[in-house]
């Protein structure tokens, strides 16, 4: 843990706050730092879990997860870090989650209903290989902050809401 409580870079500082964690100061955001990646780090675990063992189940219950994501105003598991491993680390509440970490959330839902659709039909390993690309990216925020949704939604939306301001 003690490697967690490291200042981050202003690369990684700059990734954070590309998912829409722009209001926190440095030194809040270098302390929420291991909260925001919780969730991405337990959706990891569950997901290799799922690959592992092939389970439509698990598929469907991480589905109903990655949902719960885009219409809460937290993460299912920002909730877990909030009430539980927050307090014994001494840590800051993860806040409501952006717009970007929303998109993030639909994504990952399209994929996971595309992963347990194609395991249903007997498609294993199409189904694996989503689930795969998958992994790899919330392995991404999970370990370099980097949040290819959220970079992809700021492309499509900052991209829109400048040139309507130019208008």
């Amino acid at each position: 843990m003690k490697n967690e409580k490291t200042i981050l870079s202003p690369i990684r500082l700059n990734r954070l706050r590309a998912q829409g964690f722009t209001c926190e100061n440095e030194k809040t955001l270098n302390e929420m730092a291991f909260g925001i990646r919780f969730a991405y780090r337990a959706c990891v675990v569950l997901l290799i879990v799922a690959i592992a063992t092939k389970s439509i189940a698990l598929f469907s219950v991480m589905l109903s997860i990655a949902f719960l994501g885009i219409v809460l105003p937290n993460h299912p598991f920002d909730y877990l870090f909030n009430y539980t491993l927050r307090r014994w680390m001494r840590a800051p509440r993860v806040p409501a989650r952006s717009k970007q970490l929303k998109f993030a959330c639909i994504i990952a839902t399209v994929f996971l209903g595309a992963v347990v659709s194609l395991l249903y039909f007997g498609m294993v390993t199409q189904g694996l290989i989503a689930a795969g690309i998958l992994s790899a990216f919330a392995l991404l925020p999970s370990t370099i902050d980097l949040c290819v949704p959220s970079l992809i939604y700021n492309a499509i939306f900052q991209k829109s809401r400048k040139a309507g301001a130019m208008a």
